[in-house]
């Protein structure tokens, strides 16, 4: 049988990855699939009974969301409207049972280019927060997602929180998604935006995209164009062209590429007039 461990301080918990290959594992909703196995192959650590590790948290420098949160604490958490976009995403992960048990930090670790969770969060501004024996390092989540199932995860390192920047929680957050069902589906294509509006005119606008590309993307060039610009010209702003500029979909069995393009730049431009009413 393989060694089981559940610590319940992080310092354990890091001496424990320091000892060699491990698989750190909270909620298990992609890590059970993932093996045709009964148990997961080889040592686990199991990360749910460390202290400080679960919940949503205000910080000095913003909010804090630690690697054993699960989706339902993201729902229920008291969040400003900025995070609207994220609470969207975390109630379609899934069955109520996938996000009661489930982690954020268990969606990006699992980086695949339809995880739910990473739009959001890059309209959020969103850092990763990464400790191990040898001290903590925090990383913007577009540099700590590297590829298609890749992180720049380093061995006996673990993710130990989602860092949200006070500036990154004006405006209102917005989400959609299209897949071949309403529920329990892979998507064709995602979007999340915040944006800040005054008096009609964007002041600010956020915009990322999944499941087009093998990481999801900000899209600048439309965040810059959007700034200055009235409520009721999105849909001159919004092109195909601009949004086609920071994407790179593929043909595969839910999709071609040229519907995910349009599908995305209609989610956008959707998903953008619904946050700046």
């Amino acid at each position: 049988m393989s060694a089981y461990h559940r610590p319940q301080d992080l310092s354990d918990a890091l001496a424990v990855l320091g000892q060699g290959p491990i698989c750190v594992a909270a909620g298990c909703t992609d890590l059970y699939p993932a093996t045709q196995a009964k148990s997961l192959a080889g040592p686990v650590l199991d990360i749910t009974a460390i202290k400080g590790l679960r919940g949503v948290h205000r910080t000095d420098a913003g909010w804090r969301i630690g690697a054993a949160t699960t989706w339902t604490d993201v729902i229920r958490a008291d969040l400003p409207p900025a995070f609207d976009g994220l609470k969207l995403a975390a109630r379609e992960v899934g069955s109520v049972q996938i996000q009661n048990a489930g982690t954020l930090v268990g969606n990006l670790c699992t980086a695949s280019p339809a995880g739910d969770g990473v739009p959001g969060l890059l309209a959020l501004d969103a850092s990763v927060e990464v400790q191990s024996l040898n001290g903590k390092r925090v990383l913007a989540l577009s540099d700590f997602l590297t590829g298609a199932r890749q992180t720049d995860l380093k061995p006996a390192e673990m993710v130990t929180a989602i860092l949200i920047p006070e500036n990154a929680t004006r405006g209102q957050g917005h989400f959609l998604k299209l897949g071949a069902r309403k529920y329990l589906i892979i998507s064709i294509a995602m979007v999340a935006v915040r944006v800040s509006v005054t008096k009609g005119q964007i002041t600010e606008a956020a915009i990322a995209v999944g499941a087009c590309s093998a990481v999801a993307a900000r899209l600048t060039q439309v965040e810059q164009a959007l700034i200055g610009q009235q409520v009721a010209v999105l849909d001159q702003i919004v092109t195909q062209d601009r949004v086609a500029a920071h994407l790179s979909p593929i043909d595969d069995i839910r999709a071609d590429a040229a519907y995910r393009l349009h599908a995305a730049t209609d989610l956008v431009r959707r998903a953008l007039a619904r946050a700046a009413v």
